[in-house]
């Protein structure tokens, strides 16, 4: 089993960007915990992260991808990408959108997701415990 783990914008600055917000945990750190939480629950998953500021570069990886599902951060593209909902569309696997706040509960601009439609779920406002959330919910479709 092979999971795609994208995250969009910034979010490379996890650790120090808005700590209210997102927290202290880095990017790396969700990465790793993301690993050892997959053995927890007897999994044997080849992971592929990948992290881009540049929205062509996370639609190039979507369609360019083998992996049996993703995960998606899209961050701030989430709220304006219709290529990168057009992208997930374009490939044959099973998608879940990811977020570390809740977008719903913040700005009105972040209330909307073009991303979300091209996804069988969203899990959003659980901070890193969002990832793992995301895994379980995105292994149980896979295995339907």
């Amino acid at each position: 089993m092979k999971i795609l783990v994208i995250n969009g914008p910034n979010i490379n600055m996890l650790g120090t960007r808005e700590p209210e917000i997102y927290g202290t945990t880095t990017m790396d750190d969700i990465n790793k915990e993301l690993i050892e939480y997959s053995k927890t629950i007897n999994y044997s998953i080849e992971f592929e992260f990948f992290q881009s500021n540049h929205e062509g570069e996370i639609i190039d990886k979507i369609q360019s991808t083998d992996a049996n599902g993703l995960i998606i951060n899209p961050a701030a593209y989430t709220h304006t990408s219709v290529a990168i909902s057009d992208a997930i569309k374009s490939v044959n696997i099973k998608a879940v959108e990811v977020h570390l706040s809740n977008p719903h509960s913040r700005e009105d601009y972040r209330k909307i997701s073009y991303t979300a439609s091209a996804c069988i779920g969203v899990v959003a406002g659980f901070g890193k415990e969002s990832y793992k959330l995301a895994l379980n919910g995105l292994l149980n479709k896979i295995n339907e």
